[in-house]
């Protein structure tokens, strides 16, 4: 048998993390949670998860810096990063891209949708269309 997956969720809205939380479990996956940046950060130099759930604007250091600090770091730059934010400008996009981000997506979103992303990024499962 195989390990399940970790997923690092950085994140500080709680029904989020909650909604999140609750369907990778059921998905299979071990679920951590970070809910400021620095904390994320520490988290995953400590425990590289398979996986990271990134918010872009969480107190202390925001997602784009924890990006680019998993980013700068050998032992975990190659984590798929899916940046989850309520900003839509394209230059915030960009700026995520720049830093490595493998996929971005807009609040409100779907759980479900979310879900199939990671595991389509972790390749177990079909790639999402869009």
């Amino acid at each position: 048998m195989t390990e399940k997956p970790t997923v690092l969720i950085a994140e500080d809205e709680e029904t989020i993390v909650e909604s999140l939380a609750f369907l990778m479990e059921k998905e299979g996956f071990t679920v951590s949670i970070a809910t400021n940046g620095q904390s994320a950060i520490d988290m995953i130099s400590r425990d590289i998860p398979d996986m990271i759930l990134l918010d872009v604007m969480m107190p202390g250091r925001d997602g784009f810096e924890v990006a680019r600090s998993v980013r700068e770091n050998a032992t975990t730059k190659h984590i798929p990063i899916m940046m989850l934010t309520a900003r839509t400008r394209e230059i915030d996009r960009r700026k995520g891209l720049e830093l490595g981000v493998n996929d971005f997506v807009t609040k409100p979103f779907s759980t479900r949708d979310v879900v199939a992303r990671v595991k389509a990024l972790l390749g177990r499962g079909p790639s999402p269309q869009g």
